[in-house]
């Protein structure tokens, strides 16, 4: 393993490729730390110290933004805009045939899709940054139990100042999407994954230091144990598929003999990766933006599906939100393999070049044994995932704890399905120059 990582250094291309990366990596986490114009940073400070443990409404957003988001920095938004972007243009292909249409095109077509993708993410990049201004302004963002220096985040709220906010917190979006594209292009892996990665991992040290503090070094050991039961899980279901043996009759062609060769489809047992999560997470908010733009003044009394609202779909510890999370991620599962994987389009390629599943004929029974697989795979992958994202719920709320558990949920499923994919592409292009790759 040492002299496969010495390889890496060695090699001149390779190594400027994982300089840039951590280069521009490094740039992303400094933005993370610059306050917007008109903010406070002290109170924001006090804030962060006094609210140790971010959950509930923009508990994701936090997530994917490194932490960011609470900071009011000039990368408050994160990357988060863009994955939202790119959730939205994937489902509207759907709806609209133009966006299929461009789907099959190939290059032309997804480039077209990918500018698509920009536009609708500054768009979404000007609402979110207004939203989150809105409710930095009520002195509502760290909850309604905060320090009253929580209600005095910005030291101007003129129209111009709010203004000016949006603009750089708009603009610190659209720039982190020009450095992400630039680590796919010049870098090793998918950018977008990388920094998300980033944002992700720069939060454990945090969330272990919050456990040592409140728990001590017992419970520290036991979290960490724990998280390392979870990390083997998951890289062994996402490294697990069902494999579908697929034969192509030869072809002769002029004196060229073409096909005869076998290979399979890999379906992966979670082929949706952690879309499903992240759409259960963001409609389960729905209920508290909602409630949250509809507290009463003050001395009056909240209106009665306001207090439900906030007493069983807020607070994770309750048996109805795990339950109902549960039951979303699931049913999400379902609905995003559908779309994103298609049995019909497969089979008709397969029958086009000559493919066919041995003891299945070719055309509409294969499509319909493709469909019947994948509906008894996904089952297993929309449980795991389910449960994975659950456990941190679980384990908050039988411990009775109110930090956060680092190793479970999202950013597990993440940390883990993005390391795995850079360490292939890394190992892969040490195999091209020296015919012995990272992994043995």
């Amino acid at each position: 393993m040492i002299s496969a990582v010495v390889r890496i250094f060695r090699t001149p291309d390779l190594r400027r490729k994982i300089g840039f990366a951590l280069g521009i990596i490094a740039l992303f986490r400094l933005g993370s730390f610059i306050p917007s114009p008109y903010v406070d940073f002290g109170n924001v400070q006090v804030c962060l110290n006094a609210n140790q443990n971010t959950s509930g409404l923009y508990e994701l957003v936090n997530l994917f933004s490194g932490g960011a988001l609470l900071q009011l920095s000039i990368f408050a938004l994160g990357i988060m805009p863009y994955i939202t972007a790119s959730i939205i243009v994937q489902l509207l292909r759907v709806v609209i045939p133009h966006f299929e249409t461009l789907h099959k095109e190939g290059q032309a077509g997804q480039s077209k899709l990918t500018q698509y993708t920009r536009y609708l993410t500054i768009a979404l990049g000007v609402l979110q940054s207004t939203t989150l201004i809105t409710v930095a302004r009520s002195g509502a963002l760290f909850g309604t139990n905060a320090t009253p220096e929580c209600s005095q985040l910005l030291t101007n709220d003129a129209w111009y100042a709010i203004l000016l906010m949006v603009i750089t917190m708009t603009a610190g979006t659209g720039l982190i999407m020009w450095m992400a594209e630039l680590i796919t292009e010049k870098g090793i892996g998918n950018g977008m994954s990388l920094l998300i990665f980033t944002s992700i991992a720069a939060g454990f040290p945090r969330s272990l230091g919050n456990v040592f503090a409140a728990r001590g070094l017992n419970t520290l050991l036991i979290v960490l144990a724990m998280g390392l039961l979870v990390i083997v899980a998951v890289v062994f279901v996402e490294q697990s598929q069902r494999r579908i043996p697929v034969q192509y009759a030869k072809r002769v062609v002029g004196r060229r003999t073409y096909g005869g060769n076998n290979t399979y489809i890999p379906i992966k047992v979670n082929m949706a990766g952690v879309v499903p999560v992240i759409f259960a997470s963001s409609l389960l908010y729905l209920p508290a933006l909602i409630a949250q733009f509809n507290q009463p003044a003050a001395g009056q009394q909240p209106a009665e599906w306001v207090t439900w609202v906030s007493t069983y779909l807020v607070k994770s510890d309750q048996p109805s939100y795990m339950i109902l999370f549960f039951l979303l991620i699931v049913g999400f599962t379902y609905f995003y393999v559908a779309i994103t994987f298609n049995p019909e389009e497969v089979a008709d390629n397969m029958k086009k070049y000559g493919g066919f599943i041995p003891g299945i004929r070719a055309g509409r029974p294969t499509a319909e044994y493709l469909d019947y697989v994948l509906t008894r795979i996904t089952l297993p992958g929309s449980l795991y995932l389910g449960i994975i994202a659950i456990l941190p719920l679980i384990v908050l709320a039988l411990a009775g704890a109110n930090t956060d558990f680092p190793f479970g949920g999202t950013s597990i499923l993440i940390v883990v399905g993005v390391g795995l994919e850079t360490v292939k592409q890394i190992d892969s292009q040490l195999q091209q120059r020296h015919y012995e790759g990272l992994l043995r």
